[in-house]
């Protein structure tokens, strides 16, 4: 049995929020916190998993393990950064669209 599924690309959402009534800035902060949200879990995560690979690798050669806060910040960072980029501009771009044209884009 084939369940009826409705999907929507990014650009479609954008559009259907602006041609409801939400201004620009409203569409661009939700896309904007979005990115930012899953760009910190996915930092988070990283790091964990950095963590403890390179405490399992230390332990494993006998060597001792030295964790620097100053490279867990700048790897947040960069994570942060990659995750703001990525996800703000497709937004910015699809604000910017006319909704009837953005809605017939697929």
């Amino acid at each position: 049995m084939n369940a009826l599924r409705f999907h929507l690309n990014r650009t479609q959402e954008a559009e259907i929020r602006l041609a409801i009534g939400a201004s620009e800035n409203k569409v661009l902060l939700q896309f904007l916190v979005e990115a930012v949200v899953l760009s910190a879990a996915a930092g988070l995560i990283g790091i964990a998993l950095w963590i403890g690979g390179s405490w399992a690798l230390a332990s494993t050669m006998g060597s001792p393990f030295v964790l620097t806060p100053f490279w867990i910040l700048i790897a947040f960072g960069i994570s942060m950064g990659i995750g703001v980029i990525f996800g703000f501009y497709p937004a910015r771009k699809a604000a910017r669209m006319n909704p009837i044209d953005a809605l017939r884009f697929e």
